[in-house]
């Protein structure tokens, strides 16, 4: 057993949850990132190739002379649709890779008393391809009807934004909460997704300030990664003001917007799947509340003991 494992499996209170979650990125962190970084390299080099096509399309936009390294007839806007495409990919594609790795990841842990084995969790990713795609595939058409109803929504003062961060927390924890169910328990996407359901709405308003706390935590987070490149963009940009340099054109402007455009992506994907190693632990919580299976087990073993 990893000494420093943190049983998963406990009825905790709402603080003890939280609590549990930092403990765990404290002892696992540098583990966890390492392999996610291994999982994630494809989703890495589509940011860094959407971030440029991006970043030169609107700076060629915004200049009407798109001179970096190309022809005068070359249209800007291909450019920038097509940032906007590999953007769309990469949504899709770090969904599956960070909700499947994360809840991969905490099953694994969770199973072998906080012992991880790579080789394990790409095996379970891939035995379970078929459930996770038609998931996504159909949380995507929810996602859809989400957006429809906060557009329809958005023009109610207050209520409406209410609302709104109400479904997305809700949103969330069911897409959370689904996947956890299909790693830990090996379930099909029906049962999964009828337990995510379940979980979900059982204990409704605790789950929705969880998906609440975690959120602006992992903002937290995600602000700390960003500030760095942020504060060199700004330097770059007050002194290229200065010194009159045209940034829609200068090669180096560039250079410096897509690497920054891209560490900004990239902390976003990151903290999604810090959300979704926060739904893991919350997963075995609600599921220990309602069955008790953990405790169960170790009643059982005293009673083989004696």
């Amino acid at each position: 057993m990893n000494e420093k494992y943190i049983e998963l499996r406990t009825r905790s209170t709402f603080g003890d949850i939280i609590n549990t979650y930092f403990l765990f990125l404290k002892h696992n962190f540098k583990a966890y990132t390492n392999l996610y970084l291994r999982y994630n390299a494809i989703s890495i080099i589509l940011t860094l190739i959407c971030s440029y096509l991006l970043v030169t399309g609107f700076m060629g936009l915004a200049s009407r002379d798109f001179r970096f390294g190309m022809s005068n007839n070359v249209e800007t806007e291909s450019y920038f649709i097509a940032g906007v495409v590999i953007l769309l990919l990469i949504v899709f594609v770090t969904s599956l890779i960070n909700y499947s790795f994360s809840s991969a990841y905490v099953a694994e842990y969770a199973n072998n008393d906080g012992e991880i084995d790579s080789k394990n969790i790409w095996r379970s990713i891939l035995n379970n391809l078929g459930t996770i795609i038609v998931f996504i595939l159909i949380g995507a058409l929810m996602y859809g009807v989400y957006l429809a109803i906060s557009v329809m929504i958005s023009f109610i003062p207050l209520l409406g934004m209410i609302v709104q961060y109400g479904l997305s927390f809700t949103l969330a924890a069911v897409f959370g909460l689904t996947f956890m169910s299909i790693f830990s328990s090996k379930k099909s996407f029906g049962e999964a997704i009828s337990e995510g359901f379940d979980f979900t709405f059982s204990q409704f308003w605790r789950i929705v300030l969880f998906g609440l706390v975690i959120g602006i935590l992992n903002l937290m987070i995600s602000a700390l990664i960003v500030s760095i490149p942020s504060v060199i963009i700004g330097i770059y940009v007050y002194f290229s003001v200065e010194s009159s340099i045209d940034l829609t054109t200068n090669t180096f402007a560039t250079l410096v917007f897509t690497f920054g455009f891209a560490m900004f992506l990239l902390s976003f994907i990151y903290t999604q799947a810090l959300s979704q190693l926060a739904y893991g632990i919350l997963y075995y919580n609600i599921n220990e509340v309602k069955y008790n299976g953990f405790l169960q087990k170790k009643i059982d073993q005293i009673g083989i003991n004696e």
